[in-house]
């Protein structure tokens, strides 16, 4: 009784390439944050599309009303370790990490790994170790806050949505499939946790899970919120979801990205690995 009741909002998946476009977008989604005077935001991975330096630079710029507050939480996805690998710090050396506001308690956790350096191969590892980090983290979760997992890539199979999933699915290669582990991770969160937020495709998606003690696991796709121009909010009060959560749409209408968009540094990674293994 009496609590505040406070707001989360989740993106993901933004792929900042220093384009008009792309720096219209998420400047719109800063505005609709600021609009709507969201108490926190958590942006789930692929802040940058060729893990460079300018992109996060951009990124910085464009999200410093929220960075400066305190007010983001980000985590670095498989779009955010190629080119410079922009996003190899940003866990600060750790694959899990943990964010405390108030009545709030992030678990950041990082999917990435070393192979996603090379451009194509974009699924996330997990082991087991890292899981136990997770259930350790969670057990100094404080009573009356709002348990919350970030991670970039799907933790469940989820429909592939291109043609370049579609064939290394057919082929056999692990790019487009979800976490190895995460059906075994969501077992041991059940109970414990209240919301597994992620990215990576581009669709959302949501999927609510029972729990122990009457405590469902609700695992949120936040899908690319530059393509949707919209992202979903959260209420919580009490460590306690408030209802449904509400889209929030901003000005710039939705814009699908074409294939282009991946063509073009899909071809200037393979044109560095070429001049790399001839020189």
């Amino acid at each position: 009784m009496g609590m505040p009741i406070r707001t989360l909002a989740h993106l993901s998946d933004l792929h900042l390439d220093l384009s008009p476009q792309s720096d219209a977008s998420a400047r719109a989604l800063v505005e609709a944050l600021q609009a709507e005077a969201v108490d926190h935001v958590v942006v789930t991975g692929d802040l940058t599309h060729q893990g460079g330096h300018g992109e996060y630079h951009r990124f910085r710029d464009i999200f410093a009303p929220l960075l400066d507050t305190g007010r983001l939480t980000f985590i670095p996805g498989n779009h955010d370790r190629p080119g410079d690998d922009a996003g190899c710090a940003w866990m600060e050396g750790n694959k899990v990490r943990t964010v405390e506001t108030p009545g709030l308690f992030l678990v950041c956790v990082d999917s990435t790994g070393a192979h996603n350096r090379n451009y194509f191969a974009s699924h996330g590892a997990l082991s087991h170790a890292e899981l136990d980090a997770v259930d350790a983290a969670l057990e100094a979760a404080p009573r009356g806050a709002l348990a919350a997992v970030l991670v970039h890539h799907h933790v469940l199979p989820l429909p592939e949505e291109s043609f370049p999933e579609r064939l290394a699915t057919l082929l056999g290669w692990p790019h487009a499939a979800e976490l190895p582990l995460g059906a075994e991770w969501l077992t041991r969160l059940q109970g414990r946790c209240d919301l597994v937020l992620h990215g990576h495709r581009h669709v959302p998606r949501e999927r609510v899970l029972e729990g122990a003690g009457g405590r469902p696991l609700r695992i949120y796709n936040a899908g690319s919120s530059t393509e949707l121009g919209r992202f979903r909010m959260f209420r919580h009060s009490a460590g306690r979801l408030q209802g449904e959560p509400s889209w929030c749409r901003s000005s710039v209408p939705e814009q699908p990205r074409t294939a282009g968009h991946n063509v073009r540094p899909a071809l200037q990674y393979l044109v560095a690995q070429i001049g790399i293994a001839l020189f």
